[in-house]
């Protein structure tokens, strides 16, 4: 006994020995828990559960049939129910019967498995009340029987469904029982392993007591190793990254603090090199965190993202920039020809945005009641689509995106729409953007463009941006194409005028001798017409035939005034019917007519009156306005 020495080593024998002995005995209790709540399991997992899963599918079988009798009867076309339930009295419930009937030989209690037999006698017995409206409603004319049908429904009311519920209720009654077993079942696993948690603490106590005595027994062999760890920390503590010096530990505790210390060594020298490659911009450098508690790796790791996301932003923002830059200098260079400016501005954007294909469309207002976009410009489209083609307002996508004044972007496309066309054949585009030109709410064109690619959204509002400065340069440019319309109409106009002005001269003298004579002649005119007024009868009648005025001398002859007469029908005042209808045939079909007619004075009286009508000169065809001229004459005359 004086040789022997109680190292570190005999500590650990002694305490792993007395672990040992603990263990067995924890062992030894879990191994009996575990094996009774085993059987338990076993039992609840392979009989009692099965045969609930068993029951309660076949309680929605039971229902399910119910459902689709009923069906049966009534709705006939239901060629599916119909096979549902054919399957149900063919495959389904025999391979349940079998399932539960395998189950049911396990169960304990003999009053349970004979009502379980009594379930299904009761179900066969309704299957056979199934199979008779089955058989009774087979064709069309079973259906169109109203006595079958009326035999039918009456089975299902008297017969299927309360035999239906008496099923379901005993099958319920089972259902619970075998419920409240599986309950006992996990009741009696919960306890045991209760009381296995309670041994478990008492001998989780015991250990944490040993393990105290054999902290401080241990104390002297763990020095060594845990200042070198101490040396390790206080470098890291200064901000050194000591080098790893390969030093050996032994395979505890200890040692695995010593590589767990060398890993965090080398942990954070690669997060200082990440942490310098994100400073230098490298946002794709590869680094893994120490794990997934790692604060100062998951920061980084944020922070790279967030730097990222910031750098995508200002590649974005940029690339908006330089391209309205770009698309500024286009719109400011050919601001005098729409279909110069149109072809440049599409060949461009398609590049810019990387689209496949895009066209431009600007608005037609030449004739103010019927606008229509029309193609000005376009970048590998299908060309002979819109070649003399009008798009009105509402047609298609693109007159839709004019009526709503609205962007559209699709990405499913349907098939026909459009094809994207090289050499090596064709393909439909993922993408389609249409924008409207607007500019103060008006609309100038549509823009549209197709691509393989979705379009981002900032390369859609990078397009509407561009759409706008489009559509105001669109405006600028008709504006000076009608300016430059208007000066060259108006340098025409100034070389007609100087090359007739000297005609003019020429023409001055004779136009000044025609309107001399002109004005002579419209004298002598109005002379004769004040004669011819003043010495005859003159009525003037309206397209109906009312008169619209008579002169001095027809007031005179026939003793009525103007205003007795002015707005009255001629055949007021005439006599003869068949004249006037002789007559109003003849003005009516643009001819003149001539003749004796019989008018009535304001007494009364009958006078004879020669007149010549026609229609006045100057009216629209057909006449809308007629001239009576005429004069009273005796009866020596008339004879």
């Amino acid at each position: 006994m004086k040789n022997f020495r109680f190292t570190i080593g005999n500590k650990i024998l002694g305490g792993f020995i007395t672990l040992i002995l603990i263990f067995i005995v924890y062992a030894g209790i879990t191994i009996f828990t575990v094996s009774q709540n085993s059987n338990l399991t076993e039992t609840n997992s392979n009989v009692i559960k099965p045969s609930l899963t068993g029951i309660k599918d076949f309680n929605l079988l039971i229902i399910r049939s119910k459902m689709l009798v009923t069906n049966w009867v009534y709705l006939q076309s239901n060629e599916t129910d119909k096979e549902s339930l054919k399957a149900i009295h063919e495959e389904e419930y025999p391979a349940m019967k079998e399932e539960i009937t395998a189950l049911k030989e396990n169960w304990d209690d003999e009053e349970q498995r004979l009502e379980m037999d009594t379930v299904f006698t009761e179900f066969e017995n309704l299957m056979e009340v199934q199979k008779e409206i089955m058989g009774s409603l087979v064709t069309f004319e079973d259906y169109e029987d109203p006595i079958v049908k009326f035999m039918a429904s009456e089975s299902i009311e008297r017969e299927v469904i309360p035999r239906t519920d008496t099923v379901i209720a005993h099958l319920n009654n089972i259902l619970v029982e075998k419920q409240q077993e599986s309950e006992q079942y996990e009741a009696e696993v919960l306890d045991s392993s209760n009381s296995l948690r309670n041994t478990s603490i008492i001998l989780g106590v015991i250990f944490v007591i040993l393990g105290l005595i054999g902290a401080f027994w241990l104390a002297s062999s763990i020095t060594k190793p845990v200042n070198y760890i101490k040396d390790i920390i206080v470098k890291l503590g200064k901000g050194i990254l000591p080098e790893n010096n390969e030093r050996k530990f032994g395979n505890d505790e200890i040692g695995e603090m010593a590589v767990a210390v060398g890993q965090l060594v080398d942990g954070l020298k690669d997060t200082s090199y990440f942490a310098e490659n994100i400073g230098n911009g490298k946002y794709d450098s590869d680094y893994e965190p120490l794990s997934e508690e790692d604060v100062l790796g998951n920061a980084l790791i944020n922070m790279r993202g967030n730097l990222r996301k910031v750098a995508e932003e200002d590649k974005k923002r940029n690339w908006s920039t330089e391209g309205l830059a770009m698309f500024g200098d286009i719109l400011r260079k050919n601001n005098d020809n729409i279909a110069l400016l149109s072809d440049d501005i599409i060949s461009n954007l398609v590049k810019y945005t990387k689209s496949n294909q895009g066209g431009i469309f600007v608005i037609n207002r030449e004739d103010d009641d019927d606008p229509f976009l029309e193609l000005t410009a376009c970048y590998a489209w299908d060309k002979k689509k819109y070649l003399e083609q009008k798009i009105y307002e509402g047609e298609g996508l693109t007159g839709q995106a004019w009526l709503e004044s609205e962007t559209i972007y699709m990405t499913e496309v349907p098939q026909d729409y459009v094809m994207i066309t090289s050499g090596l054949g064709e393909a439909n585009p993922n993408s389609i953007l249409i924008v409207p030109l607007k500019v103060n709410e008006e609309i100038y064109g549509i823009i549209e463009l197709a691509s393989f690619n979705e379009f981002a959204e900032h390369e859609r509002e990078f397009v509407e941006k561009i759409a706008e400065n489009i559509a105001s340069t669109i405006s600028s440019v008709k504006i000076n194409e009608r300016t430059s319309k208007l000066l060259e109409e108006s340098r025409e106009m100034t070389e007609q005028m100087r090359s007739q002005e000297e005609e003019m001269r020429q023409n001055m003298e004779e136009l000044q001798a025609t309107q001399e004579e002109m004005e002579r002649s419209q004298r002598e005119r109005e002379d004769k017409e004040k004669i011819i007024n003043y010495t005859n009868m003159m009525i003037e009648l309206d397209g109906s035939f009312y008169i619209n005025s008579i002169n001095n001398i027809t007031s005179d002859k026939l003793g009525y005034s103007s205003s007795d007469l002015n707005g009255s029908e001629l055949s007021k005042i005439v006599e003869s019917k068949d004249v006037l209808k002789s007559m109003k045939s003849s003005l009516e079909s643009g001819k003149t007519w001539s003749g004796v007619i019989k008018l009535k004075n304001k007494t009364g009286e009958l006078v004879n009156a020669q007149f010549s009508c026609g229609p006045l000169s100057g009216q629209d065809s057909g006449g809308s306005s007629y001239l009576l001229i005429g004069a009273i004459v005796s009866n020596e005359e008339l004879t």
